[in-house]
């Protein structure tokens, strides 16, 4: 049996876009050479906005999953904590209510620009391929009733 397409969105935060840009394109190949399929890119103005967009595409059928791209870097004050820590609070509650694997790859906080541009390669691919493991491994779990996932 051939195993069904794996169908991602994408979401992008615009802020630190010479980062993210680059996140977007990563994530696209290795999305691709991992026999998975770009569905939708929807970008948002910065990190904050990203939850929204993620509810969207989760209440879609055309969509087995989604990857989340953005980079908070340290400012001055704690303002880049408490975006990252709401934004990952908010896209796993979306994650758990509707049952589909939404992927973190935001880069800090607390980064610095220049650790950001060295993590680019890392949090792009990891983030793909875990929605695209987390798909396959869900799919074995409800349909072939394995006792071990992997």
């Amino acid at each position: 049996m051939q195993e069904a397409s794996i169908k991602l969105g994408i979401v992008v935060a615009e802020f630190n876009y010479d980062i993210t840009k680059l996140m977007l394109d990563r994530a696209i190949s290795h999305i691709e050479f991992l026999g998975g399929v770009v569905q939708i890119i929807f970008s948002v103005p910065g990190s904050f906005e990203i939850p929204l967009a993620v509810k969207k595409l989760a209440k879609r059928d055309d969509i087995d999953g989604i990857v989340v791209l953005g980079a908070i870097i340290k400012g001055e004050t704690k303002h880049d904590d408490l975006i990252g820590n709401q934004v990952a609070r908010l896209i796993s509650d979306i994650s758990l209510e509707y049952e589909k694997p939404v992927a973190l790859g935001i880069i800090g906080p607390g980064a610095t620009h220049e650790q950001a541009m060295e993590r680019i390669e890392e949090y792009s691919t990891r983030a793909a391929e875990s929605a695209i493991k987390m798909i396959r491994r869900l799919r074995k779990m409800e349909y072939n009733k394995e006792k071990v996932i992997k």
